[in-house]
């Protein structure tokens, strides 16, 4: 008799719907995560568990579009003082790095501009593929079954694309002085299904876009000490809260990095080791990252970075199971915030070609190494950077 009542209210709670129109990123993503179907019998657990989706899926878009390290300020030539000649000269024949920042300016009066583009199109959730259907955000089961009998899938499709502007000055041969903005378009689009023995009914369609200007820095760098050997410097960046937090496009206050910076660059070959805080913004945040420069030709520079970071306030989703309240030998399963933060690791690898005087050409390949938050399978990128 239980079973017959749990399957009548789970049929009877099968409700077709479609977002409304002129809805942002943020309404669409809270739209298919609310709209549940399954009857598990505790409207709290449930509010709570589809509350806890729709802010680590946020949360984690907020990661990629207002965290993410942008372009190295240093431009693809950097100088330093030689102290038995009393002039500048260049500290190696590489062009430099993406994203690790080197220990160096281009020098006193020297201004870099630069652009990058870049899209990502993320298709795993802590590890959980987003695409396929296979999301089940909420499920019912008897017991003695292997399998549920009623559940909710989520299926999202979230695209960025970005360009951003950025900018150096070199005020002293030591001090450099900069800035970045982003500019982003992302659109999300989803279905939330539910599947009944095997029939499925689709509950929930939505889709939304939105662009501007995301969280811009400002950025100096100050090289402590110098020689023929390396150069050690820190790096201290403010990211302003200009984007619409509304619309996933900014954190919605303003976050605060500091940088320790090493570089060891002779010739052809150069090493780069980072090691910062974050306070602010959409999590504090604990960073690392090192890099190898190698000049493969005069006009060719091949770079390789690893970039570790720990965020203490993005938090997985993991499923959690309990006993239905109501009706026995039955199981629910719900989506629920981890313990603890998560840790992103990536590589990025690629080529910079001095096409012309002081211009230089990059383009480079981001791949993330770890299954935390939202994760793209290849996230390409182009750049230039013109030294004046």
């Amino acid at each position: 008799m239980s079973r017959v009542i749990v399957l009548l209210a789970c049929v009877l709670g099968v409700l077709g719907a479609r977002a409304a129109s002129a809805q942002t990123p943020s309404d669409v993503i809270a739209f298919l995560v609310t709209n549940q179907s399954v009857q598990t019998g505790d409207f709290q657990r449930d509010q709570a568990a589809a509350a806890a989706t729709r802010d680590t899926i946020a949360r984690a878009l907020l990661v990629n579009l207002t965290t993410v390290p942008i372009q190295s300020s240093s431009s693809g030539f950097v100088y330093t003082l030689d102290p038995e000649l009393g002039t500048m000269r260049r500290v190696s024949d590489s062009f430099g790095t993406f994203f690790v920042e080197r220990a160096g300016t281009s020098g006193a009066g020297r201004t870099s501009f630069g652009v990058s583009a870049s899209g990502a199109g993320y298709d795993r959730l802590d590890g959980l593929s987003l695409r396929d259907g296979t999301l089940v955000t909420t499920a019912n089961r008897f017991t003695d079954e292997a399998t549920p009998f009623d559940t909710d899938t989520l299926t999202l499709r979230v695209s960025t694309q970005t360009m951003t502007v950025f900018a150096a000055y070199g005020v002293t041969d030591r001090l450099e002085i900069g800035g970045a903005l982003p500019f982003v378009h992302l659109h999300v689009e989803g279905s939330r299904l539910n599947v009944y023995r095997g029939q499925p009914f689709l509950q929930a369609t939505g889709q939304a876009d939105a662009s501007g200007l995301a969280d811009a820095a400002v950025r100096a760098k100050y090289v402590l000490v110098s020689s023929r050997a390396g150069a050690f410097a820190v790096a201290g960046e403010v990211r302003l809260p200009t984007g619409d937090a509304e619309a996933l496009l900014g954190a919605g206050r303003a976050a605060w990095r500091l940088t320790a910076v090493a570089s060891a660059e002779n010739g052809r070959v150069g090493v780069h080791g980072n090691a910062g805080i974050v306070r602010g913004g959409v999590s504090n945040e604990i960073a690392g990252a090192g890099a190898v420069t190698v000049a493969a030709a005069p006009r060719v520079t091949v770079s390789g970075e690893l970039l570790i970071r720990r965020l203490a306030d993005l938090s997985p989703i993991v499923p959690l199971t309990l006993p239905h309240p109501s009706i026995a030998g039955v199981e629910t399963t719900r989506l629920v915030p981890g313990i603890g933060g998560s840790t992103l690791s990536s590589l990025v690898a690629g080529v910079k070609w001095n096409a012309h005087s002081t211009l230089v050409i990059s383009g480079q390949v981001w791949l993330r190494l770890s299954n935390a938050g939202l994760t793209a399978p290849l996230t390409p990128t182009i750049a230039i950077d013109y030294l004046f």
